[in-house]
């Protein structure tokens, strides 16, 4: 198990492939607040009204000096599918080998129809100015998260 980012602490460095081309750092973002939020599958009902949620909500987001990054295990390919249909402003990357999921701990074994998997368990991470992990919501309930996202970058 690898030791996993608790609030207070600098957030490593990770390079993912983005849906907008090339690659992403977190440290590009430096200067801005980061909503980093990590979901199990594109296209499925939750995730679909996630996205969507912050979708509604990213002019606020970045008129607060904030970007949204979504990161799911899924392939480029089915990110830019996901995007266009629910026309989505911000990237998602693809972390196909989850070791930025395991990193942040949402890469865990889950419960399903009596099936057990690895997968990504709901959360978002609210990475501040410089780099450091100010705020988590972890197995997120969809209804209401963004709102509350959004409120705690305006602290």
């Amino acid at each position: 198990m690898t030791n996993i980012i608790a609030i207070g602490q600098q957030v490593p460095d990770f390079t993912l492939p983005a849906s907008t081309g090339g690659f992403i750092s977190l440290s590009q973002f430096r200067g801005r607040k980061v909503l980093l939020y990590f979901y199990p599958k594109n296209m499925t009902p939750a995730c679909t009204q996630e996205a969507c949620e912050f979708r509604d909500a990213h002019d606020e987001i970045t008129a607060r000096g904030a970007v949204v990054l979504g990161i799911s295990p899924d392939s480029l390919a089915s990110h830019a599918k996901f995007i266009s249909k629910n026309s989505l402003p911000f990237p998602l990357l693809s972390d196909e080998d989850h070791l930025v999921s395991e990193m942040f701990g949402v890469w865990q074994l889950k419960k399903l129809y009596g099936r057990e998997f690895m997968g990504i368990v709901r959360s978002t991470f609210l990475i501040d100015e410089q780099g450091i992990l100010t705020a988590e919501w972890k197995k997120v309930r969809v209804k209401g998260h963004v709102e509350k996202a959004v409120e705690e970058i305006m602290k």
